[in-house]
């Protein structure tokens, strides 16, 4: 927001129209190099770029650990438990046979989720990150 403060009206203070003043912050430097270049070591330290990554960490570490723990479990019990996994459950599809297709399913539903997650959370910041070097993208 921009404030102004009119040149004083009377005589003895009015000086040819000086007296306008704004008090906005000025914008931040923008991070590039005497080429200019991205400097990506400013960019790398920059406050924005710090929470794009903690950001992304967000999401991607647990459900990377989740996704893993289940793909392992899955590996674990069709080695040391198989006549679990042959349980019938309908015909000739066992538990074994379900879990494998929920691991298709599992995937999907990760990709799907981190595509919603990265359109509200991780695009906006992306944004602000590349506004730090003047890069505008549509």
């Amino acid at each position: 927001m921009t404030k102004a403060i009119l040149p004083p009206t009377d005589s003895r203070h009015a000086r040819g129209g000086r007296g306008f003043a704004t008090f906005d912050d000025p914008p931040a430097p923008l991070l590039v190099d005497e080429s200019g270049e991205p400097d990506f070591t400013a960019l790398r330290d920059s406050a924005d770029f710090r929470e794009l990554r903690r950001r992304a960490a967000i999401f991607v570490v647990p459900a990377t650990c989740g996704f893993l723990l289940w793909y392992l479990g899955y590996v674990a019990l069709s080695a040391y438990l198989p006549e679990f996994m042959a349980t019938r459950v309908y015909g000739v599809v066992n538990i074994g046979l379900l879990f494998g297709l929920l691991q298709f399913a599992t995937t999907v539903g990760l990709t799907l989720a981190y595509a919603r997650y990265a359109r509200r959370r991780l695009d906006p910041q992306v944004a602000a990150v590349r506004s730090l070097v003047g890069e505008e993208r549509a």
